[in-house]
């Protein structure tokens, strides 16, 4: 699965493959570390801020805080990446034949109350044998690389000043300017040897830093390692996966914003799907597509709190409905609607893919099946709590809007900028609603209007089953009119819509795997037969949709194909068990990373095929 590093256009520096990272955090931010050593992309104070690091978007302008070994190029070294079992206290370690260094990277958890702004990322750099030369470079670029900064070397680090931000680093190791504005550190260490860097954000100018003690340091590091097991603790899975899903879990911690609860879809911007193509997005906002999988994963984890804190998220979504009684897409993670999108012409974008874009244009859309994924999330949570009757309330009055316009085309799931269609995923979706929907008023006895309700469900059914299946082809497409076939046809099956041994969905699913599939990697459509999207390049696999067509064999009966699809979706995460949202044709990770919906389709298609290899799973 490697993937050849890329050299930039203008010097040396290079771009470490995307599958290189490992990511660590503290529940509003992220830092992404690479095998290298280097920290190349952070945003602070959140997720969806402008990068202080961002060499993952441009090696030239984009700023980097690297520690690595400091040998020429002829040097033999190995580079390995781990977790510390059950955190997500990561370790980099680098191995020659004199000395083997490591480099242990975290962010404390960041406490209620504490000031907006300051976020913290604490290394340790230490040999277990031999002896090492270290070299580090810090480099801030702040802004997405658009801001000028200021650089003052203290005593004991330095201070780096931007208009909006501040950053001060703290080393047990004397600081040299840099020419690019930065500081660096040329260092050599012995066994048992360690040196101690402290990166701390605030939006004032009187950062002072100060080094950090070793007992400063393992007392930080106790805490956030405490945090982390015992939080896993909570998690109920203990099937033949454990430690993927396990893992799947602490990305997707690692990807909630706890003020709000919510969980963005990726931790990067313009992470390309297709190198050199225009499929470049910025993730870094919640969708409330991904809302079911969310509650639904939480949930069956046993992570109730976090099923709560995202459940309330959506509550509020709800309570502050558009003037004609319709949702957005997609919001920010604080419940922002504005996500207006623009490129940034002056970074080259990862290994000279661009556009750049941050902010995302498809909040604009009409995607009704938007609607669908709310009221399953709503139904799956509902069997664990109550939902209140304020929030009944403004579901109907969802529901009245989509009993008007469910049969209006719409950009659907895959988000198309090249017209709308009548996309059969939206309608399967939009009866998802209104099924729910009843589900949830004859269970809890709420007022409804379920006569009505059944008929618009009952209209909805038999306009997909008459429209949207092609006879010749003999399966569901992708859209009216059409013969293309789209791997979201799965969730059909998922969102029990058809059950799972039908015959038109046994040769949808045929199709599926002749057509879009891969051995085990599915793509969400062929751009030359689908519905234009407004880019017409070819792109990655789509990793949920693997993960789907091995829950969708499982519960068909299908085991044997099912099992070997997933197990083999296994061995394409990276060597930390993360998975951008797409593999390329050598195994490379394309886009964004680490992509939530890829975990959550994990969790529940692992969840599921132990169930079914049990004998415990219901069709």
């Amino acid at each position: 699965m490697m993937q050849e590093q890329t050299t930039s256009r203008l010097n040396n520096k290079t771009y470490q493959p995307i599958e290189d990272y490992g990511v660590i955090g503290d529940l509003h931010t992220v830092a992404l570390v690479g095998k290298n050593g280097a920290i190349d992309w952070c945003c602070i104070p959140r997720f969806d801020a402008p990068s202080v690091f961002g060499a993952l978007l441009d090696v030239n302008k984009g700023g980097t805080f690297r520690i690595s070994p400091a040998f020429d190029q002829t040097t033999s070294m190995g580079r390995r990446q781990m977790y510390l079992p059950e955190t997500n206290i990561l370790i980099t370690r680098f191995l020659t034949a004199d000395g083997v260094g490591e480099i242990t990277d975290f962010m404390p958890i960041k406490q209620p109350g504490s000031k907006a702004l300051q976020h913290h990322i604490i290394r340790e750099v230490r040999v277990v044998r031999g002896s090492l030369p270290f070299e580090m470079v810090c480099t801030p670029a702040f802004n997405y690389g658009r801001d000028s900064h200021t650089r003052t070397l203290s005593e004991h680090g330095a201070v780096f000043h931007s208009d909006s931000l501040s950053l001060g680093l703290a080393s047990t190791i004397p600081l040299e300017e840099d020419e690019d504005g930065g500081v660096r550190a040329k260092f050599t260490l012995h066994t048992h040897q360690r040196a101690y860097f402290v990166l701390e954000s605030a939006q004032d100018h009187d950062i002072e830093p100060q080094p950090i003690t070793s007992r400063q340091y393992e007392r930080a590091f106790q805490e956030t390692m405490n945090y982390w097991q015992r939080w896993l603790s909570q998690c109920q899975y203990q099937g033949r996966w454990r430690e993927m899903v396990q893992r799947s879990a602490l990305v997707l911690k690692l990807l909630t914003y706890q003020p709000t609860g919510a969980i963005v879809a990726a931790a990067t911007t313009s992470l390309p799907e297709t190198l050199g193509g225009a499929r470049n997005w910025d993730y870094r906002y919640t969708w409330l597509r991904d809302a079911a999988f969310s509650i639904y994963s939480l949930l069956i984890l046993g992570f109730y709190q976090e099923a709560e804190a995202f459940m309330g998220w959506l509550d509020a979504r709800c309570h502050e409905l558009k003037d004609n009684g319709s949702l957005q897409p997609m919001y920010t993670i604080n419940g922002g609607h504005d996500l207006h999108e623009i490129t940034l012409d002056h970074l080259e974008g990862y290994r000279q893919s661009a556009p750049v874009r941050i902010g995302n244009g498809a909040y604009k859309q009409k995607q009704l099946d938007i609607y669908g994924e709310l009221l399953d999330s709503i139904y799956i949570f509902n069997r664990h709590q109550d939902i209140s009757y304020d929030l009944w309330h403004n579901l109907r009055h969802l529901l009245k809007w989509l009993g008007e316009h469910w049969r209006e085309p719409d950009e659907g799931i895959w988000e198309v900028r090249g017209g709308q269609q009548h996309f059969v995923h939206s309608r399967v979706m939009s009866w998802v609603a209104f099924d729910r929907a009843i589900r949830i008023a004859r269970h809890r006895g709420l007022p409804a209007p379920i006569a009505e309700w059944s008929d618009i469900s009952a209209s909805i059914y038999e306009d997909v089953m008459q429209n949207g299946w092609d006879e010749k082809t003999r399966s569901f497409v992708q859209y009216y009119g059409s013969n293309a076939i789209d791997a979201s046809s799965l969730l059909m099956v998922l969102t029990k819509f058809t059950g799972p041994t039908d015959p038109r969905m046994q040769d949808t699913i045929d199709r599926i795997k002749k057509e879009l599939t891969s051995d085990s990697h599915v793509y969400r459509y062929n751009p030359t037969h689908a519905a234009a999207d407004g880019l017409g390049s070819y792109e990655g696999t789509f990793s949920p949709c693997s993960f789907w067509l091995a829950e969708t064999l499982a519960r068909s009966g299908r085991l044997d194909e099912a099992r070997l699809v997933l197990e083999k979706m296994l061995t394409y995460s990276n060597h930390l068990g993360l998975y951008a949202e797409e593999i390329g044709p050598t195994g490379e990770a394309l886009g964004n990373f680490p992509q939530a919906f890829t975990h959550l389709s994990l969790i529940s298609t692992c969840y599921n095929m132990d169930r079914a290899l049990n004998g415990t799973l219901l069709r």
